[in-house]
């Protein structure tokens, strides 16, 4: 009998809602593949975020990309391993979330065959991950403070804030004020162009680790030009979207750090070869999330700790984000460190009672 593939469409309520530069969500879905033979049950979580606000690629062209075009190509080849992934994505470097999705779950089946774990493949270790902070924009900046507060208290050791023209330098001098000395940077999320350099290089003032994407994400050269006139690294997200589009950047100087992101970059494998890529090239990395639910965080876990993401990922509490995550025990932030349960250190431990609970009909 050939492996059976299922994908499951799910649905979680998020904590509040999650609000960047180019929008917001309230609930998280993502698309779960399931498979199952010779008694192995494998799973990966293609997860992009309704209505296209961090990516072209939906929730709905995610599924039907993998219904009509990836799982058949896959069972036409005989049902290879992972590496088929990263052979399709050479072809052709679209739908990069599904992928990531499908190879997730092809590497979960392969290491539970080989009695191997992700760390064994990728090269990680069995180690306490820092975790840092992500807050989205809030009404006020009065808000933005107060939950700031609420959430540092688990010991978080970085403060991502997002930003967007006009909400920029008075939330900063604001969350200045009252963190200091707190390891502190921003995100844009692509919101500026080039004529808001002169304010982008205001930003020097406020001792940030790094800007993240401040540029559109096919602007290798803007954020060149902007690199050399500000002090503050720029990191870049929305532009590493493969490890060629990210060696591009690192020729035009348009970096000096890359957020890797699984989910972007199409999988397991591209975001290892980012790793490799940028510690050669000296370009310090870490792992970020958007969020992800248990499944594809756990992975960038699995990543956080390879030698060259030397910044905490923004990878948090499960409790963070959602109203319930489908992996069990949920991921927890304790002192502002991440150590994984026995239960999820080999691979992701996926509840298929929350799974079905929270299923799309």
């Amino acid at each position: 009998m050939p492996p059976k593939v299922e994908l499951i469409p799910i649905r979680v309520p998020m904590t509040e809602p999650f609000r960047i530069s180019s929008g917001s969500v309230d609930t998280k879905e993502s698309i779960l593949v399931r498979i199952e033979d010779d008694g192995l049950i494998a799973w990966g979580e293609a997860s992009p975020m309704s209505g296209a606000f961090y990516s072209i690629d939906t929730p709905e062209s995610t599924l039907a990309f993998l219904r009509e075009e990836a799982i058949p190509r896959w069972e036409s080849a005989g049902h290879p391993g992972p590496a088929f992934v990263s052979e399709q994505l050479q072809d052709s470097e679209g739908n990069r979330f599904a992928w990531a999705g499908f190879e997730g779950a092809l590497w979960d089946f392969r290491l539970q065959r080989e009695g191997r774990s992700f760390s064994d493949e990728f090269g990680g270790e069995t180690k306490p991950i820092e975790s840092g902070l992500a807050v989205g924009i809030y009404p006020t900046i009065e808000k933005l403070v107060e939950r700031c507060h609420h959430y540092l208290m688990e010991g978080y050791k970085r403060l991502k804030i997002k930003i967007e023209p006009g909400w920029d330098v008075e939330p900063l001098k604001a969350i200045r004020s009252e963190f200091p000395t707190l390891p502190l940077m921003v995100d844009a999320n692509a919101a500026y162009r080039r004529e808001h350099f002169s304010l982008l290089e205001a930003l020097d003032e406020f001792d940030l680790m790094m800007i993240e994407q401040p540029l559109a994400a096919e602007d290798l050269k803007g954020h060149a030009d902007l690199q050399s006139r500000i002090g503050t690294p720029i990191c870049l997200d929305e532009s590493a979207e493969s490890p060629a589009r990210v060696r591009k950047a690192i020729e035009l100087g348009s970096c000096r750090i890359v957020n890797i992101k699984i989910q972007r970059v199409g999988g397991l494998s591209a975001a290892k070869a980012i790793h490799d890529l940028c510690a050669q090239e000296g370009i310090a990395n870490w792992m970020g999330t958007m969020p992800e639910l248990g499944i594809a965080s756990l992975h960038a876990l699995y990543m956080a700790t390879l030698p060259n993401c030397l910044y905490p990922t923004d990878v948090e509490s499960s409790a963070r984000w959602f109203q319930e995550d489908i992996v069990e025990p949920p991921i927890e932030v304790k002192g502002g460190m991440i150590q994984l349960p026995p239960e999820h250190t080999k691979r992701p431990m996926v509840d298929e009672e929350r799974v079905e609970r929270w299923r799309m009909a």
